[in-house]
């Protein structure tokens, strides 16, 4: 059993680096070796699980189904040892956890040493794109997202808020009316970020209820980073997520709240997950980690 187990965890790793020199380096043997892994349990399963050239290692059909279940199989007997004896309820393993970048650099990377402290056994493998990943398919253990959650298919759980405010810069706000109306707006330079769904539309609660107003340009971008950055070069008006502000940029008076009587409709963050018979200790740590970690921060908590 344990061979078994030890040919599943390396035709996992080799899926997951691309690479039989990665994963020979990784478990500090050889390139041969790794491949004599690979050609047993072939061998055993009858059928190949990679197409391999001299430029290119791709899995084959029967190897994209063998991995989701040996990835599972590993994840059950990481379960089982955690459950039982020594390491009993003790978080272990790999964590695959994805997120997009800037929150990842903001919100994610700066919490890990303390994850790290109180989960010593589990290792993390961080995926920081500004994409939604395929949970499923690409062995994703854990997401966090910002928004509805759309998919029936995973889980998510609300482990945060994503508030927005609306900012600009004293200086540009110099000579200028300051807006009292989001309506005002109009007659502004506005920072419009044009990838999510509303695209120019900003919301906001007003004393009568939900509306929104159709921001004007005259810069347009695809991330929330380069709208906050914009913004502090003194370029118009934005509507950021507060979580942007770790620097103090609020409190050291670099920029201005707006429009403090119209608060604008705030964003879930979500830990999601692939729908299973049973939620690992790892994944089940590192939800209520970060979702403690969340409550304890004014720009993330889930009011």
């Amino acid at each position: 059993m344990s061979d078994t187990l030890t040919h599943y965890r390396t035709f996992v790793r080799v899926v997951e680096t691309g690479s039989f020199t990665s994963v020979a380096r990784e478990y500090n043997t050889s390139q041969p070796t790794i491949s004599r892994h690979i050609a047993v349990l072939e061998d055993h399963l009858g059928c190949l699980l990679f197409q391999r050239t001299t430029r290119a290692l791709a899995l084959t059909d029967d190897g994209r189904v063998f991995y989701e279940y040996a990835r599972r199989t590993l994840e059950a007997a990481a379960e089982a040892e955690s459950a039982v004896g020594r390491r009993k309820g003790t978080p272990t393993g790999m964590l695959k956890l994805a997120c997009s970048g800037v929150f990842g650099r903001l919100h994610v990377i700066p919490r890990l040493p303390r994850f790290r402290t109180l989960f010593p056994h589990v290792q993390i493998t961080l995926m920081m794109e500004d994409r939604y990943s395929d949970l499923v398919e690409e062995g994703i253990h854990l997401a966090i997202r910002i928004g509805e959650v759309g998919d029936a298919s995973l889980v998510a759980r609300k482990i945060g808020s994503s508030q927005f405010s609306v900012v600009a810069t004293p200086e540009y706000l110099a000579g200028r009316q300051i807006p009292q109306h989001p309506v005002d707006l109009l007659d502004h330079d506005c920072i419009v970020y044009n990838r999510n769904t509303t695209g120019p539309k900003w919301s906001f609660i007003g004393p009568d209820g939900p509306f929104s107003i159709t921001a004007g340009g005259p810069i347009y971008v695809n991330t929330t980073e380069a709208v906050r950055e914009a913004v502090l070069q003194g370029l118009g008006v934005g509507q950021v997520p507060t979580w942007h502000f770790v620097e103090g940029e609020i409190e050291n008076g670099q920029l201005r709240v707006l429009l403090r009587g119209f608060e604008t409709s705030p964003l879930p963050i979500s830990a999601v997950y692939p729908s299973r018979r049973y939620l690992p200790h790892k994944v089940r740590a590192a939800i209520d980690f970060f979702a403690s970690e969340f409550d304890a921060d004014p720009r993330l908590q889930a009011r």
